[in-house]
């Protein structure tokens, strides 16, 4: 199709092929996830399967892709799907408007995708999927943090055990590392210094006027440029299209 004329030229006929083929799970369709879906929608992926319980609300539309005035209070997963199918109606797009932890993880990772995509920024279920993706040998590239982050030049691709200057994967290694696992685990982070301590939030509360209300927790909202959530999200994407066609 002439849509994909540029991305067959790049790969070659073979390589599109192996995208078309392909199937990836995004949990998060957030800031990161949604532009992760975006580039993977753009590049001729041919299934995706999008994760998040939440709702669109007014303070995501200064990053989120999905997030307009037209999508307010639509589920994410649903929005995503119909941007999908603006895009490339031949997509085959599953939207799973599930939270994800221990109780749903069978469902989101059965059957197993060609690569995991974790765009989850709420600690414990982003353990619980890393650990339940690891123990099934399913190829994962894991989102570090992106808020507070201002220079995009100090974005890395690498092991989730080589990161540095990042509060969310030193904290993540602690607990992987609790769990059994060492290396295995590929992420994008920023090695740009940032002063917030990932484990200040430790309190159980709420989260309100979503579908799953009873469940996670009330986080601080940090600080977070549209410019870095999209550039870490579409690096991912970036990473997703290498590794599937070989040009890693």
């Amino acid at each position: 199709m002439e849509r994909f004329s540029r991305i067959r030229s790049f790969l070659g006929e073979d390589g599109f092929t192996l995208l078309q083929r392909s199937f990836i799970t995004i949990v998060g369709i957030g800031a990161v996830g949604g532009h992760v879906a975006e580039g993977l929608a753009r590049a001729g992926v041919g299934r995706l399967r999008l994760v998040d319980f939440d709702i669109i609300q007014p303070s995501n539309i200064n990053r989120q892709i999905m997030a307009l005035e037209s999508t307010l209070g639509q589920p994410k997963v649903e929005a995503a799907q119909e941007r999908i199918a603006a895009i490339n109606s031949r997509c085959r797009v599953e939207a799973l408007q599930l939270f994800a932890d221990d109780t749903s993880v069978e469902q989101i990772l059965a059957p197993a995708p060609d690569i995991l995509i974790d765009a989850i920024d709420s600690m414990n279920p982003k353990v619980q999927l890393l650990t339940a993706a690891h123990s099934r040998r399913i190829p994962v590239i894991s989102s570090m943090g992106a808020a507070l982050r201002s220079d995009p030049t100090l974005i890395r691709t690498g092991d989730l055990m080589d990161t540095r200057n990042c509060p969310l994967a030193k904290r993540l290694r602690q607990k992987l590392r609790r769990a059994g696992i060492d290396r295995g685990i590929s992420c994008v982070y920023s090695t740009e210094a940032v002063t917030w301590r990932y484990d200040e939030q430790e309190e159980e509360t709420p989260i309100p006027d979503t579908p799953y209300a009873d469940r996670g927790r009330k986080r601080r909202s940090l600080g977070s440029l549209p410019t870095l959530t999209g550039i870490f999200g579409l690096v991912i994407a970036n990473a997703v299209i290498l590794r599937l066609t070989g040009k890693e």
